[in-house]
C-alpha cells in the first residue's frame, strides 16, 4: 500500500500540529520554488519552528473557498454520478515514508475502470489578467505539483482539479459572474517523471529538515 492512514478532524489543533511534521500538499511547490506564498527556505522555517506559518483564514477569498467547498463538491458529484463514486471523508490523512502527507478535498472511483482518484477543488477570484494569465488553458504550476503529491502519497491514480472562476467586473455594482473548469491529472510518462523528480526533492529537502541544517534557496526545476 506504501502509506498510513492517520485520523485527525481537519483543522483541528491536532492537525494544526501534525502539519508540522511533515510536508503537505499545498506546501510541495514551495520544496521546488513554484509557491507563491513561500521559499523553500521559508518552509524549512516553518517546519524548524522559526516562523509561523500565515493565517490566512480571515481573507474573504479563503473564506468563501472554504465555504463554497462542499457546495462545489457536491455538484461534480451529481453532475459526474454515472461515471465517479465521489466520498469525503476530512477526518482522514494520508502519511508516506514518515512525513509526506496528504489530506484530501474528495476521494474518487472511476466506476468503468475501478481506479482510484482524487478530487481537488479550487475556487479562483479572477481579478487581474496576470491571474487569468496563470490559468488561461493550463493548471498553475504550484496546483499541478501539488497533485503531484496527492498522488504521491495516497498512490492514486489520478487526478480532478474542479475550479469555480470568479470573475470581477469592476463597475458601480461590482458584478461577479461564475464559470468552471476541469483539468484531468492522469499518470502518463511525463508526470510520473514529474512525481519521482518531487519525490526526491522532498526527501532531499527533510534531510535538512531532520539536520536542522538550513538548505540553499532551490530555483524552480520543473
Amino acid at each position: 500500500m506504501g502509506y498510513e492512514i492517520i485520523k485527525l478532524k481537519h483543522n483541528s489543533p491536532e492537525w494544526l500540529a501534525f502539519r508540522a511534521t511533515g510536508i503537505g500538499a499545498s506546501e510541495a511547490a514551495a520544496v521546488l520554488g513554484y509557491s507563491n506564498t513561500l521559499s523553500n527556505v521559508d518552509l524549512w522555517e516553518q517546519k524548524m519552528g522559526l516562523r509561523k506559518p500565515k493565517d490566512l483564514d480571515e481573507l474573504e477569498r479563503v473564506q468563501y473557498g472554504i465555504k463554497a467547498e462542499k457546495f462545489l463538491v457536491g455538484l461534480f458529484a451529481l453532475q459526474y454520478a454515472d461515471r465517479y463514486k465521489v466520498k469525503v471523508n476530512k477526518s482522514v490523512v494520508y502519511r508516506k515514508d514518515g512525513f509526506q502527507f496528504a489530506s484530501l478535498d474528495g476521494e474518487l472511483t472511476d466506476k468503468r475502470s475501478k481506479e482510484l482518484g482524487v478530487y481537488e477543488g479550487k475556487t479562483v477570484v479572477v481579478d487581474s489578467r496576470q491571474t487569468w494569465e496563470h490559468w488561461r488553458g493550463q493548471i498553475p504550476q504550484n496546483y499541478y505539483i501539488q497533485t503531484l503529491h496527492q498522488m504521491l502519497v495516497t498512490g492514486r491514480k489520478f487526478v480532478i482539479l474542479n475550479a469555480e472562476f470568479r470573475w470581477k467586473e469592476r463597475n458601480e455594482d461590482e458584478q461577479v459572474k461564475t464559470e468552471g473548469q476541469r483539468y484531468l491529472i492522469t499518470q502518463s510518462a511525463d508526470v510520473l517523471s514529474d512525481m519521482r523528480l518531487l519525490d526526491e526533492a522532498e526527501h532531499e529537502f527533510w534531510g535538512y529538515v531532520k539536520r536542522k541544517e538550513r538548505p540553499a534557496r532551490v530555483l524552480p526545476q520543473i
